[in-house]
């Protein structure tokens, strides 16, 4: 009987020697082949190479009422609040009604800006620039720090348009007014040379 059984095997196997050797070719050719794919895949570190490289540092001004002013290296898009943090945090006299107000913590920062924090009674005296020895100077609105009223001194600036420049603060330079769609070309030449940033 087993004599039998292993005929009727070898039988089936002379029968169908070639779809087998054909299965175990293909088997072989797809596990080589997945074997190889492993291995001759290309690493993916230069990915994270080009996330290092688009990771940029830019240098800001940090001044005023904080612990330890100078300029520190932040990463591209860090916020205001990562410059201060950086600057070991709001010094004692700090006027908290501007931080409170007028510093807008959550905006990004760009290369070469500059963060002022006013001291406590610094603003009191309003966000003008005043005059030498007597002499009346044209006084020009700080619009990082002026009020809804002073910014509405302006020439084309109303009450909206005052909302807008206070709600967009800081801003690094004059031209950010544009630059932020904050006010328009025809405005932003009435007032240009009314303003400043600091």
């Amino acid at each position: 009987m087993p004599n039998e059984v292993k005929h009727e095997f070898w039988t089936k196997v002379e029968q169908y020697k070639v779809p087998i050797a054909l299965s175990l070719v293909g088997l072989v050719l797809i596990s080589g082949g997945m074997f190889a794919s492993g291995i001759n895949k290309p690493k993916q570190e230069y990915r994270k190479e080009s996330i290092v490289e688009s990771i940029r540092e830019i240098s800001v001004d940090v001044s005023g009422a904080v612990n330890k002013p100078g300029v520190y290296q932040l990463k591209e898009g860090d916020r205001v609040e990562e410059a201060i943090a950086a600057a070991a945090g709001f010094s004692n006299e700090a006027n908290n009604e501007y931080i409170a107000k007028s510093l807008n913590m959550a905006a990004k920062l760009a290369d070469g800006a500059k963060i002022y924090v006013p001291y406590g009674d610094e603003m009191a005296a309003g966000a003008t620039q005043g005059g030498v020895a007597g002499v009346a100077t044209q006084s020009k609105v700080n619009v990082n720090t002026a009020s809804q009223t002073e910014l509405e001194t302006l020439s084309g600036v109303g009450p909206v348009t005052a909302s807008k420049i206070i709600s967009n603060r800081p801003y690094q330079n004059v031209e950010d007014l544009l630059n932020k769609k904050v006010v328009g070309k025809a405005t932003f030449e009435k007032i240009k040379d009314s303003v400043v940033v600091f």
